[in-house]
């Protein structure tokens, strides 16, 4: 079986931080091919602007077609996406655009990634999180039935700032990114 994961990193937070690393280590153990999109140098201070977020997205998302035109989705049998923030928006408008279907495990999800976001796959996000709002979050999983799984208090890092607790939260998302790995590559074998 031929599986491929891309990983969408957010801004200032690459494809070694916990989150993405870890889940890295985990779809490698499916078997999984795993690519890093790469946005090139993206504006700053975009948090809480929506004109340099927009932009910020169109410029990574123009990046990322071009850097994964190379790759036929359509030959693998599994396609998963993993992605941190912005590049929630950016792994499902890349998805819905190219029509893959693909599995998606979105970390942290900014609110203006709902806008492209289907019904497949599963959010984590702490209430502590100053990039989106609780409530907007959980609505708009509600809305597609897509199973979400809140932290108390941890930030869009899904951090707390003790170290201790922190370690335990990772483990915690890293169970269930590994229960939906598991359960969506073995879906239709």
């Amino acid at each position: 079986m031929k599986k491929i994961a891309v990983v969408f990193p957010g801004v200032g937070y690459h494809a070694d931080k916990p989150l993405l690393y870890y889940s890295r280590k985990i779809v490698g153990r499916y078997g999984y091919e795993i690519v890093c999109a790469d946005y090139g140098q993206l504006p700053s201070g975009i948090k809480g602007d929506a004109k340099k977020m927009y932009a910020a997205y169109e410029q990574a998302l123009e990046k990322i077609t071009g850097q994964l035109s190379g790759i036929d989705f359509g030959s693998y049998d599994k396609v998963l996406f993993l992605s941190k923030s912005i590049g929630t928006a950016l792994a499902a408008s890349y998805d819905a655009i190219n029509r893959i279907g693909a599995g998606h495990v979105y970390y942290t999800p900014v609110e203006a990634s709902f806008q492209a976001i289907g019904t497949e796959g599963i959010v984590f996000h702490g209430t502590g999180d100053d990039w989106a709002k609780t409530e907007v979050i959980v609505s708009e999983c509600e809305k597609r039935k897509i199973p979400l799984y809140l932290t108390e208090h941890a930030n869009h890092s899904m951090e707390t700032g003790e170290t201790l607790r922190d370690l335990e939260i990772m483990r915690e998302i890293m169970e269930k990114t590994e229960d939906y790995i598991r359960e969506f590559s073995e879906r239709n074998e």
